[in-house]
């Protein structure tokens, strides 16, 4: 059956992460095509296998696949629609479930929790908040408070509440369907990431490319 106007439609991601050693096209992102034939046999071309000791993460580019996919079919259309090179990483999952994984995890909350408190209370000092609240409290009441006030409790409860509207996250639900300001950055952040390692390995000339 010829292949000449036939047309398939590729959309590939710009970072893919995988626990197969594997990696075959229809890992890279989404396809379709109206030769459902051409389909299924253009989604198991095998690009890659991670070997044990090599580094497990490789940059493949789209030409690379775009000249694989002709290798069985010369005549088919290839459009892409996504990225131009993808990262493709391997994930050990079993790596990820020792005790030594877990006791980063728990080291790294226990660092996150006790700086952000040690933050707070830094700052807190640093602007005097004790005597910031007492001269309020004696402007409105016309007396020096003894102890602590309704203005502390207050200001304690709103400072609570105001992270977890920020996080927008209460233990495992979300408040709203809107990403919060962190997550917006670290998106940001993992774009600028997978970015730089792929320009990386095209500066290397690690990239799996045409020749």
């Amino acid at each position: 059956m010829s292949t000449s106007n036939v047309t398939l439609y590729l959309k590939a991601e710009q970072n893919i992460e995988l626990q197969s050693e594997d990696v075959y096209l229809k890992d890279i992102g989404k396809l379709t095509c109206t030769d459902k034939n051409v389909l299924s046999r253009v989604k198991a071309i095998k690009l890659h296998h991670f070997k044990k000791g090599e580094p497990q993460r490789q940059v493949i580019s789209m030409l690379k696949v775009i000249e694989e996919i002709n290798k069985i079919y010369p005549d088919i259309t290839v459009e892409n629609l996504g990225e131009a090179d993808s990262l493709i990483e391997h994930i050990d999952v079993d790596k990820h479930k020792s005790p030594v994984q877990t006791a980063k995890i728990i080291f790294v909350s226990l660092i996150a929790f006790f700086g952000t408190a040690f933050t707070i209370m830094a700052f807190h000092n640093d602007i005097g908040i004790n005597d910031v609240f007492a001269k309020v409290y004696e402007m409105v009441m016309g007396q020096a408070g003894d102890g602590y006030s309704i203005l502390e409790l207050s200001y304690s409860i709103g400072l609570a509440a105001g992270i977890i509207l920020f996080f927008n996250h209460i233990g495992g639900r979300r408040i709203t369907k809107d990403p919060t300001p962190i997550e917006v950055e670290m998106r940001v952040y993992e774009t600028d990431v997978n970015k730089a390692l792929i320009e990386t390995a095209d500066r290397e000339g690690k990239v799996l490319d045409v020749h």
